[in-house]
């Protein structure tokens, strides 16, 4: 719920998912996060009395947070038990298609939706699972979840390897999965089976690397700005740099920078 000048990080998620065509929305919940589920919920009394008052704009922001045809599920999960065990939980929304998993830390500004560009590679590619990646400092690939492919400089790869936040002399690489997937529902029998991995959790990645040996899993490399709001510093540059593409806030913004350093 953290806001990035005038929106909550998931709401961006919540538009790059409807921009790719996502229609059902499935939000993993813990017990803290009741915000987001009223966040998206609707009020007409609100919308009604804004509309009287003359703020007609207001009242049009409240009623684009979610368009008619968008379902949202909750899901709560019972205990922070991995980014695996999150993407289990869904399984009774889900069933037996595909879907995008989307954490809403990684904000990607992109010109298409990173999410509707991997669903087009999905689909050039036998529909097969999908993970968007980025080179990231070697000294840092103890952060994520490291992938080897096969042609390490294609834009689409086929995944050889994958392992999760190897030291940076175990890494097989410095190219980092970042927050997009999309993924096949093969994965969650793979997750059931796991158990618990580093960290007493049940890690996405080790359920990533058993679906390897039974489907062909894709690295992509996408095209977009990736600002990693999980970190002080990327919050800061997101929110700056967000603020300086605002169609209101911009010039004056940009303006205002510009005294101040000087």
């Amino acid at each position: 719920m953290l806001p990035v000048v005038d929106k909550p990080l998931i709401q961006y998620a919540v538009e790059e998912a409807l921009a790719a065509g996502a229609t059902r929305l499935v939000f993993i919940t813990g017990a803290s996060k009741r915000a987001i589920e009223d966040h998206f919920d609707t009020d007409a009394e609100l919308e009604k009395m804004l509309d009287s008052q003359g703020k007609s704009e207001l009242a049009d922001t409240l009623r684009s947070v979610l368009p008619a045809n968008a379902t949202c599920i909750y899901i709560r999960q019972p205990a922070p038990l991995g980014l695996g065990h999150a993407v289990l939980c869904a399984r009774p929304a889900v069933g037996y298609e595909p879907f995008f998993v989307h954490l809403a830390d990684d904000l990607i500004h992109a010109e298409t939706p990173c999410l509707k560009q991997m669903a087009d590679v999905h689909a050039q590619n036998d529909w097969n699972s999908v993970l968007g990646v980025e080179e990231v400092d070697p000294a840092e690939t103890d952060k994520y979840g490291i992938v080897d492919t096969q042609g390490s400089r294609e834009t689409v790869a086929a995944i050889r390897a994958i392992v999760e936040k190897p030291k940076p002399s175990a890494a097989p690489s410095n190219l980092a999965v970042v927050g997009r997937y999309v993924l096949t529902p093969a994965i969650f029998d793979h997750l059931e089976q796991i158990g618990a991995g580093a960290g007493g959790e049940i890690q996405l990645t080790d359920g990533i690397a058993r679906l390897m040996q039974d489907e062909s899993i894709y690295a992509y490399r996408f095209n977009g700005k990736r600002y990693d709001c999980g970190s002080k510093l990327g919050y800061l540059q997101a929110t700056v740099e967000y603020a300086l593409r605002h169609d209101k806030l911009g010039e004056p913004f940009r303006k205002y920078l510009k005294e101040f350093i000087c």
